[in-house]
């Protein structure tokens, strides 16, 4: 005779067929380990014979596509929609941004292991070679002890800085240095690893410059005022972090920037608001002094972007 199941089995054998359903889809979506690739790297790019530093970093996206971003020497960080990698090998190609030339900016490398080396064509079609580590994670896990504060900025003399990257315009007059035209950009002697600064800025209408902290990451100082928080606009890094709010003043108008640096994290208040609060910097920004991120570095302030006074800036460093 044929037996109909009862509500307990027919219960069972429902639990049982949807176990065996959610495992199969469990097992299917199980990600691959993590390619060789991925990761953030640390480039420096042989132009000629001059060093010229880039970043990299590769995610996955899904259960096998590797997407990035990607800072070029110049610029700002921009997104790869893919990543092409096979036996070590990888390449991908991005729109061009502020360089010359109608093509894509194109890079290829291969992987052997904590390094990478290959070649970046230019939109201009000029190819040069470069070479990178993986980035360091530059993790503080203490609170710091704080030094004997440095002041950058004094007098009727410009100590302590030199000029790179053009013709000396900078002057210093009652403390204030002031860039009256675009010119060379100020770095400092000295160079630092986690500190505090105090920064004050002052920018005619239209202009731009930027605080460069270890020469490897820009803080935007541009005439923002009424505008909206972006990438590119007064208190962000450049082409990384976007500032909670804009504060920026009218411009002519006496700007100030509190920054606190220890490892990649970064708090930053500008004109007595916090816009930035314990937010990680992934890698460098473009114009960076180089791409040495486990190395201190110096301070850096733009003169090639247009007329741009500084006054009052103070770095206390971490001990």
């Amino acid at each position: 005779m044929h037996k109909t199941l009862n509500s307990n089995s027919r219960f069972r054998l429902f639990l049982l067929s949807t176990l065996t359903l959610l495992a199969g889809i469990f097992a299917g979506t199980t990600q691959a380990a993590p390619a060789s690739i991925e990761g953030r790297w640390d480039i420096t790019v042989d132009m000629g014979g001059k060093p010229m530093p880039s970043w990299l970093e590769v995610r996955h996206s899904g259960y096998s596509t590797l997407v990035g971003q990607f800072t070029g020497f110049s610029g700002s960080a921009r997104p790869i929609s893919e990543v092409i990698f096979k036996d070590n090998k990888f390449s991908f190609s991005i729109p061009k941004q502020w360089e010359k030339g109608d093509g894509n900016l194109k890079v290829e490398g291969t992987v052997t292991g904590e390094k990478i080396t290959g070649t970046i064509t230019t939109p201009e079609g000029k190819t040069f070679n470069y070479g990178g580590v993986r980035a360091p994670a530059l993790r503080t896990l203490t609170e710091p002890a704080w030094g004997t504060p440095i002041k950058l900025t004094a007098g009727n003399e410009i100590k302590g800085w030199r000029a790179s990257g053009g013709e000396n315009q900078w002057i210093a007059e009652n403390g204030i240095l002031r860039s009256p035209k675009s010119g060379a950009n100020l770095i400092t002697e000295q160079k630092f690893k986690d500190f505090k600064m105090h920064v004050e800025f002052r920018i005619p209408k239209g202009s731009n410059s930027g605080v460069y902290l270890r020469g490897r990451y820009e803080i935007q100082v541009t005439d923002s005022k009424g505008m909206e928080p972006s990438l590119d606009q007064m208190g962000a890094v450049y082409g990384f972090i976007v500032p909670s709010e804009m504060v920026a003043k009218e411009a002519g108008e006496w700007n100030t920037l509190d920054i606190t640096l220890l490892g990649r994290m970064l708090t930053l208040v500008a004109n007595g608001k916090t816009v930035i609060s314990n937010q990680e910097i992934p890698g460098i920004t473009g114009g960076a002094l180089d791409s040495n991120e486990g190395e201190p570095g110096s301070i850096y302030i733009q003169g090639d972007h247009g007329p741009v006074e500084y006054r009052n800036i103070t770095i206390t460093p971490a001990k």
